[in-house]
């Protein structure tokens, strides 16, 4: 019976979405990972441009700009390096998760105003996938998974 198969915890439907789940957590890796790196790539780009950003626009606390730049740079280039590899997975998508916050916090004044729903929006989407990542792990297709098999675990 149709029913039967979907309600079995060992049937069909939840064998497909089992084989699913390492390819699901990979493009999520992928995908949240690929917007940090094109913002990062743009501040590479043009440094002076990010530094003007990070001094006259941006708000973070308890940092001067250039160091925000910086730190905030960095973080959107290391972080997201290591998701998409797997490697780390967990405090690689918590560390990303911390730079998402961050750019909030210090973008808020814009972010939060009348018209900038689907902006904010955004960021509570990679938020939330990278909570999933933080405590489900970055899957079977993993640097992280590869690592802990070959230590026989």
């Amino acid at each position: 019976m149709l029913s039967d198969a979907l309600m079995d915890p060992k049937g069909t439907l939840a064998r497909l979405l089992d084989r699913l789940q390492a390819p699901f957590a990979l493009a999520s890796r992928v995908y949240v990972s690929w917007v940090f790196l094109k913002s990062a790539y743009l501040k590479v780009s043009d440094w002076d441009s990010t530094v003007a950003l990070f001094e006259y626009e941006y708000r973070v606390p308890l940092l001067t700009p250039q160091l925000a730049a910086i730190a905030g740079t960095a973080g959107e280039l290391i972080f997201p390096t290591l998701l998409i590899l797997g490697l780390f997975g967990r405090v690689s998508a918590l560390g990303l998760q911390a730079v998402n916050v961050l750019a909030v916090i210090s973008y808020a004044h814009v972010l939060f105003q009348s018209g900038f729903a689907a902006a904010i929006g955004q960021h509570y989407l990679w938020g939330y996938i990278l909570l999933v990542l933080a405590l489900y792990g970055p899957g079977a297709w993993s640097l992280d998974h590869w690592l802990q098999g070959r230590r026989g675990h």
